[in-house]
Formats: structure tokens, C-alpha cells, sequence
């Protein structure tokens, strides 16, 4: 990359870079103690400390726009694109609106982790983990709506504060040229914001058909459980009956849909509880995963200061988040841990975000960020599709490594959870987008929410719902204003990236079967592109992952392709759609 730009350019990004590292730091160690110690002083201490980092962030932004241009394709050129488009959002200049509008985002936040609700028979008021362990656990049709309209209730006490939050946050993004915050958010992918949404929708076409046949297969299997009269056999399926709070992911009804005669070949859940794997045992195996590439051990500092456990004597977030505090070494994680395989991957995932910081932070500030947000999610989703029946084996979690005979069960398995999500991944910034524009206004929120959900996802609410409701609010990363389409990203990026690295080992056999645990050749490999950070466009970073300049989901379609086709064998005489 070029260098040239003009000394006027370089002095200011060199003096912007200091500014927001510092004020990045501060307000990361400030939104660290409010999400792990909820209180009303710690949530303002927050919200004035990422104030300032908008604040400082948004000037260097417009000021970058009054200097001389740098040159196409110069480092100056690159940096100015990404101050612009670092932040997902934008105070207004207005200092009374930048103060409201940071206010309102730090509530909502506290609002969603403090919510709670008492089904008949509780005691106490239960939080979203004992209430989502219901959802995946219970089988009752009546309990599982119980809870899923109490759990949604939460989504009512943010609607206010979501409408002027969406009027701000737009009045922010105006001032430095965006239409609006949703265009925002789609400008940050190296190319223009409706081309990134052609491309999104690109990528759904080349996976909604096997959407669609395990949609099929599941709601002809819900069907045989609960009824025609509670789930329609050609229609949508309730989102309560499908083991998630927003039916997101369906892993947690695999025993309802098993193929007949194949039970789960192995359950890694009570092998842990059954070796008396802790929390941080869980953690210590995934660090493992990460140091047989070839990568350093987590620093001391990752185990003392990380939270692990939901504390007894406060309120938290216990959301799952990867976090990099100094931007350069202070590496930890906060999860409330519990002993399952899902949260056995879930770790895996937070720790690739964990090596991804470290590994770009002798980058320049602006560059210490992944290729684009869909990369950082993808790094550790790429590793936990290596957490194969080999490498539990190789790591003592299995005594037997099933056969051939056990891939379809465990293909099911991982499609409940990789494929069912995709259409939940592209809606919900779907939505955002509307309701930033103005297609969507806040007479239609909760409408056009669920517009959206069928569409995509063949999922119906599951009691009647007006306006008065606001069930995009039961989901943290609306209320919390996190862009979500990273996830969707991440989805198809972490199947391309396994396929490319299983190739680097000259793995043979099934793409389903490949781990790269233990090899050094892959680490270095992964290692060099995670090191670029945001240095280059995403593109370029791919190519080097992979070879490939474009996203393209033929992996995932291979790694699925058996179970592809058994689902067409299934679902021969079974209505596809809603």
C-alpha cells in the first residue's frame, strides 16, 4: 500500500490514533466494570466515558474530511475510511443530544441485563439463562409459551428510549454524510451500502434452498410431537417450540428430530458434568485448541481479571463478549459459564476474538480491528468446527471415535444450530435498516419484526402481538445497538476459512471430519491473515486466507452436503415453505 497522503494527513491521524487509543482504553476499562457490576453509578461512568470516545471520534472523522485527500489507496486514504466508519454510532454535535443518546444506549443495556420473570411455580423472578434452560429443556407446549411471553416482556420497557435513540443516532450519522445510520453501518465493507446489500442477499440465495429442506424436516417432526393444531403442517412454526428464546437456533430440539434409530452419538455435555470440568477447566481446554496451532498461551492477566462465573451478590451482563481492554495485551473474556457443549463452543468462539486482538495489536490504532466485523466473529467459529469426535478424542473428552454411520446425526446436529441461524443472522439488521431509513416508523416496529421473521425464518410469534410489544428488544444486540449482520457473515466465512485450511494440512475425507488441531502449518497460515487486522481491505485479507477475493458459502454447502441430501429423501412427500 502506498504511503503518500500529505504530512498534513499523517500529523493529524497520528495525533487522532493517541487521542482514541486512549480514549478507547478508558472507556473500555469503564464499560468493564458497569457490565460486570451493574449499578446506577457505574452505568453513568460508562455512558460519560463512551460519550467521550464518540465525541473525539466523530470530530476526527469530520475534520478528516477538510483535509487535503489522500491519495486512492494510500495508509492515509485507508485510515480516514475506517475513522469514519469505526463506530456503530454517531452522537449529534449538539452536546445535550451526544450526553441523551449515550444515556439511552447504556440504560437499555442495563434495562435487558436486569431482566427477569417468575413462571408459575417459581419461587423467584428467574434471568434469561434459567428461563432460556427452560425453553431448550421443557416439552410442555403451555410452559414453553409461559416463559417466552415473559422473557419477551422486556422488550416493552425499551420501545420509548429505542424510538429516540433511532432519531438521534440517524441525526449523528447525517452529520458526517450518511443517509442514516443503517447506511452507516453498510458503508464499513469496502464497498457502497447497496451493493453490501446485494451482496447479503447474494449469499441467503446460495443457502436458502437447504434452509428451506431442514425447516421442512423440523416442522414435520414438530408436527408428530405437538399436533397439527399447534404447529400448521404447510405454515410457519411458533417460536416458542423450537428450544431458543428467538428460535435463533434449534440444537436444543435435536432429540425431537433425531433420525429414527440414530440417536446422538456421544454427549459432550455429561461428559463434562461427569469429569467435573470447571469453568475455567472449560476455558483451559479451548486456550489448548488455540496453543497447538502454534500461538501463545493467554497472558496471566487473562486469568485474573476475566469474568467466568455469574456472581451471587450483583447484577451483570452475562452476554458472552471477548474483550481487549488496552488494546495491546489486556485480553479477557465475560461469560456465565455453564458446564454444556454449547457453551464448550461458545468459548472457543470468544477466545478467536481473544487471539485476533492480539495478534493485529502491533498495528496502528485504526488497524486493530478484524477485516471487517464478520471476520472477528468467523476466527473462533472456525476453530470450534475443528472441536471434531477426533480432537474430543485427542483431548480425552471420548473414549471411542463414532463411525461413519454416526455423520448424519451429527451433521443434524450442527445444521440446528449453523443453519438454522442464518435467516435470524440477516433479519435482524434487516429491520434495523428499515427502521433507520424511515421505511419502518414506530407505529409499525413489532409488525414489521415479525413481517420479517416469517419471511426469512417460516417462524410465527406465539400469542397475538400489537404495538404495544416490542420483541426486537428481547434480543440484547438491539437494545445494546450492536450491528448484527457480522454474524451472518461469520456463518459463511468460518465454513470457507475451515475449507481453506483443512486443504493447508492436506486433509482428505469429509469436510466434516477435518480438524486442524495440532497443526502448526495452519496456525501460520490463520495467524498471518489475523495479523493484517484492518490494514487492507477485507478482500485482499481473504485472498490470503484463502485464495478467494469473494465470500461464497459452496463450503458450507459442502460440509452439509450429506445431510443435504438425506433431507431431500425426507422431505419427499413433506410441504417445503410457508
Amino acid at each position: 500500500m502506498a504511503t503518500t497522503g500529505g504530512t498534513e494527513v499523517r500529523v493529524f491521524l497520528d495525533e487522532a490514533e493517541r487521542r482514541l487509543l486512549a480514549l478507547a482504553n478508558e472507556s473500555s476499562q469503564a464499560s468493564w466494570v458497569y457490565e460486570t457490576y451493574i449499578t446506577p453509578d457505574s452505568e453513568a461512568v460508562s455512558a460519560k466515558a463512551y460519550a467521550r470516545v464518540i465525541e473525539a471520534t466523530v470530530a476526527a472523522a469530520k475534520q478528516s474530511v477538510r483535509l487535503t485527500r489522500p491519495a486512492p489507496g494510500s495508509i492515509e486514504a485507508r485510515k480516514v475510511h475506517l475513522l469514519r466508519n469505526s463506530l456503530p454510532l454517531i452522537a449529534p454535535a449538539d452536546p445535550a443530544k451526544a450526553d441523551e443518546l449515550t444515556r439511552i444506549v447504556a440504560g437499555m443495556t442495563g434495562t435487558y441485563g436486569k431482566g427477569r420473570f417468575a413462571p408459575t411455580g417459581s419461587a423467584t423472578a428467574l434471568d434469561l439463562q434459567a428461563l432460556s434452560r427452560i425453553l431448550a429443556e421443557t416439552r410442555e407446549p403451555t410452559r414453553l409459551l409461559e416463559v417466552w411471553n415473559g422473557w419477551h416482556e422486556v422488550g416493552r420497557h425499551v420501545r420509548s428510549d429505542f424510538t429516540r435513540y433511532v432519531a438521534l443516532a440517524n441525526e449523528g450519522a447525517r452529520e458526517l454524510d450518511f443517509d442514516d445510520t443503517g447506511a452507516m453501518w453498510r458503508s464499513k465493507y469496502d464497498m457502497t451500502p447497496s451493493a453490501f446489500s446485494a451482496e447479503v442477499e447474494r449469499l441467503w440465495q446460495q443457502v436458502r434452498p437447504l434452509y428451506l429442506s431442514l425447516h421442512a424436516y423440523v416442522r414435520g417432526k414438530l408436527v408428530e410431537r405437538y399436533g397439527s393444531d399447534v404447529v400448521p403442517p404447510k405454515g410457519p412454526i411458533p417460536a416458542h417450540l423450537l428450544g431458543n428464546m428467538w428460535a435463533q437456533s434449534w440444537e436444543h430440539v435435536y432429540d425431537l428430530v433425531a433420525p429414527a434409530g440414530r440417536k446422538a452419538p456421544f454427549d459432550l455435555t455429561a461428559t463434562l458434568v461427569g469429569q467435573k470440568v470447571d469453568s475455567r477447566g472449560m476455558v483451559r481446554y479451548a486456550e489448548r485448541f488455540f496453543t497447538s496451532l502454534g500461538l501463545p498461551a493467554l497472558p496471566s492477566s487473562f486469568w485474573e481479571r476475566s469474568m467466568f462465573d455469574k456472581p451471587v451478590d450483583r447484577e451483570v451482563v452475562c452476554h458472552a463478549s471477548a474483550w481487549d481492554v488496552d488494546n495491546v495485551d489486556d485480553l479477557r473474556i465475560k461469560m456465565c459459564i455453564e458446564i454444556t457443549a454449547e457453551d464448550f463452543r461458545t468459548i472457543h468462539h470468544e477466545l478467536g476474538h481473544n487471539y485476533y486482538q492480539r495478534a493485529y495489536a502491533g498495528q496502528p490504532y485504526l488497524f486493530r480491528d478484524g477485516a471487517n466485523d464478520g471476520f472477528h466473529e468467523a476466527i473462533g467459529d472456525t476453530i470450534a468446527l475443528s472441536v471434531t469426535p477426533e480432537y474430543l478424542r485427542q483431548v480425552g473428552l471420548l473414549d471411542v471415535v463414532p463411525g461413519p454411520d454416526a455423520d448424519l446425526g451429527l451433521l443434524l446436529a450442527a445444521a440446528l444450530e449453523k443453519i438454522a441461524f442464518l435467516p435470524f443472522g440477516l433479519l435482524i439488521d434487516q429491520w434495523r435498516w428499515k427502521v433507520f431509513s424511515g421505511e419502518v416508523g414506530p407505529d409499525r416496529y413489532n409488525a414489521a419484526w415479525w413481517v420479517l421473521r416469517q419471511r426469512y425464518q417460516g417462524v410465527a410469534p406465539s400469542s397475538p402481538r400489537d404495538e404495544t410489544y416490542f420483541d426486537p428488544g428481547a434480543k440484547f444486540h438491539v437494545p445494546a445497538n450492536t450491528p448484527y449482520m457480522r454474524y451472518f457473515l461469520a456463518h459463511v466465512l468460518q465454513f470457507q476459512f475451515h475449507r481453506a485450511l483443512a486443504r493447508t494440512i492436506g486433509r482428505s475425507g469429509p469436510l466434516h471430519r477435518a480438524s486442524i488441531f495440532g497443526s502448526h502449518a495452519a496456525g501460520k497460515a490463520f495467524g498471518e491473515m489475523l495479523a493484517m487486522g484492518a490494514s487492507r481491505p477485507w478482500p485482499e485479507a481473504l485472498e490470503a486466507a484463502t485464495g478467494e477475493q469473494h465470500m461464497d458459502a459452496t463450503a458450507l454447502l459442502e460440509y452439509f452436503a450429506p445431510l443435504a441430501r438425506w433431507l431431500d429423501e425426507q422431505n419427499r412427500d413433506t410441504p417445503i415453505g410457508w
